[in-house]
């Protein structure tokens, strides 16, 4: 999906995101990170999942976090081993995965001194859109000093890079208020996003999973499954 004028997607940064968080980064010419956005406890902003022998299973940063604070401030509770333990979990479940080499590609985030979320969901995020090969720009939103909410926001995103496009998962068709965007010039596009199936160790296919459980999969080839 590619338009002659710039298409514009934002997210919040989440923890080893999913495929569909990389579906919409590869097909945007300006990807936003939404970091000045209110934190939402055990939503996918400080945890994710993978697959164990008997399913799903959560890999988790334990954060400070007070009501209505942003991601941006959150930050990590040290005094839980989260690094030693998800990182193990990973080694658990995986070791044995055709492209488990690629797991070192992730050790600075089991090695790094953290103290915000923000660090380390970026580092997961760049890490995974390196190997997937996704250069497409990226900027956050705390730096465009933007002083509205909801819809009000992207559309003043947009109309920021100058954006035609507004790329949306379809989970917001129940609060995006569209008109706001065309009366601006911007069209809204919903993403159009099928999960696909690949190869998975532990049985029947799980969808939805970390990226990195593609990764450790399918390899950098993964990236096939994103077109």
């Amino acid at each position: 999906m590619r338009y002659k004028d710039i298409v514009l997607s934002a997210h919040q940064p989440q923890y080893m995101p999913y495929l569909g968080y990389f579906h919409k980064m590869k097909n945007s010419d300006v990807f936003v990170i939404l970091d000045d956005v209110q934190f939402k406890k055990n939503e996918w902003q400080n945890r994710n999942r993978v697959k164990g022998k008997d399913g799903e299973v959560w890999i988790t940063v334990p954060v400070f976090h007070k009501f209505g604070q942003k991601i941006n401030e959150v930050i990590i509770r040290n005094d839980i081993p989260w690094q030693r333990k998800n990182k193990n979990t990973i080694i658990t479940y995986y070791s044995k995965a055709r492209y488990f080499h690629l797991f070192q590609r992730f050790d600075v985030i089991w090695q790094k001194e953290y103290e915000k979320l923000l660090d380390v969901n970026m580092d997961s995020i760049n890490i995974i859109r390196d190997i997937l090969k996704i250069n497409t720009p990226m900027f956050f939103s705390s730096e465009l000093k933007i002083n509205k909410t909801k819809t009000d926001r992207l559309v003043a995103i947009c109309k920021e890079f100058s954006a035609k496009y507004y790329l949306s998962g379809k989970g917001a068709k129940g609060y995006l208020e569209e008109e706001k965007f065309r009366k601006e010039g911007i069209e809204v596009i919903w993403q159009d996003f099928n999960h696909p199936v690949y190869t998975q160790l532990w049985g029947d296919f799980i969808p939805n999973l970390s990226a990195i459980d593609l990764i450790l999969n399918e390899g950098e080839d993964g990236r096939r499954f994103l077109e």
